[in-house]
């Protein structure tokens, strides 16, 4: 009798302590989760605002030709079908090369 008194009280216990809900819990619970577009740029402070656009331009000023040559193909749509087949070097070549060499 009194093991069988002990273990309802362990499970007692065991049950409050794994049912117990913190505020943490609760943000799931949130109304509307999105934020809207007045408010979007709030969670970055201006001065890191301004210090991604400069990586954003260098990185873009050193962007390697392949991927230049890719983007302008991702573009088209006939050269992004025909990259799937033979790759974007020969895609970017059959369509975007012989508009330069004046055919």
């Amino acid at each position: 009798m009194k093991s069988l008194l002990l273990l309802s009280i362990l499970a007692a216990l065991a049950l409050v302590a794994l049912c117990y809900e913190s505020h943490e819990s609760m943000e799931s619970y949130e109304i509307y989760p999105f934020t809207n577009r007045r408010n979007a740029n709030t969670f970055i402070s201006p001065q890191q605002r301004w210090r991604a656009k400069a990586h954003e331009r260098i990185r873009e000023s050193t962007k390697p030709a392949y991927e230049i040559n890719r983007e302008a193909c991702d573009d088209f749509k006939l050269c992004e079908r025909y990259a799937m087949v033979y790759g974007y070097n020969a895609a970017y070549n059959r369509y975007f090369r012989q508009r330069r060499g004046g055919k």
